[in-house]
């Protein structure tokens, strides 16, 4: 059975979790300690009216945070909402998957891509250079599903890392990093494939990953691997007002 939307945005939630999270009536805030929009943004369920997104405004911003929402399939209403609260657009993201069978008909090539926890330290010296520091690792090490680090080899040299964690049956792999003198040369499809290869060891049934739509290496490569896109999100920040 292909996974609807809500249950893979229960996938993200699970596998890149928040520090925590603060329940106001139908609104749900995150605390993301520094690891990016995706553990940080507020979502808004059920029956939500105006009063709530107020709250949960002033809230955020009570706590040093930039007010921030992410709008998932089905929330037009939501985003006209907080367009007319001065909302802007930010990073739409493209939601991928396909089969594991899909990346694992092929043999992964002999010291090219290995399946690792902990992150070596060269994994996170690669992430490090790609702007993905200690706050982001922090995220993977919190997550309660089993999981792995991703180490990509490229002419017998450390090249690319990554990090994919699995719930209910679905692989998501996230940081996926690979260093700019090793791009193009296909160790980002081996470290796709490594990473389903492990999936499917641990009982999983399908993959999983999101990238936002400006980034056309990594939509180029997900779509050359045969996944699909099967759905989107995006998310609204208030701007900063320019007085302050």
């Amino acid at each position: 059975m292909i996974p609807d939307l809500d249950f893979l945005y229960a996938v993200t939630e699970a596998t890149w979790p928040p520090a925590s999270r603060t329940g106001y009536g139908p609104v749900t805030l995150r605390d993301g300690a520094g690891g990016g929009k995706r553990v940080s943004a507020a979502t808004a369920d059920g029956n939500w009216i105006e009063g709530d997104l107020a709250s949960a405004e002033a809230a955020m911003e009570a706590r040093g945070q930039t007010p921030l929402f992410m709008i998932r399939a089905g929330e037009g209403a939501l985003d006209t909402a907080l367009a007319a609260r001065g909302y802007e657009i930010i990073d739409p993201v493209n939601v991928w998957l396909c089969p594991l069978e899909q990346l694992t008909d092929k043999p992964i090539p002999r010291v090219t891509a290995f399946a690792i926890w902990e992150p070596l330290a060269i994994m996170r010296e690669i992430w490090a250079k790609g702007g993905i520091g200690p706050e982001r690792i922090a995220v993977m090490e919190r997550a309660q599903t089993p999981k792995t680090g991703l180490f990509g080899r490229e002419n017998d040299k450390p090249a690319g890392t990554g990090y994919c964690a699995l719930h209910k049956g679905i692989a998501m792999v996230h940081a996926l990093e690979i260093l700019p003198a090793h791009r193009g040369k296909g160790l980002g499809k081996w470290m796709m494939r490594c990473a389903a290869f492990w999936a499917q060891a641990n009982g999983g049934t399908h993959m999983a990953v999101l990238c936002t739509k400006t980034n056309a290496g990594a939509n180029g490569l997900y779509a050359s691997l045969g996944m699909a896109v099967v759905g989107q999100y995006h998310y609204r920040i208030k701007p900063e007002d320019p007085a302050t």
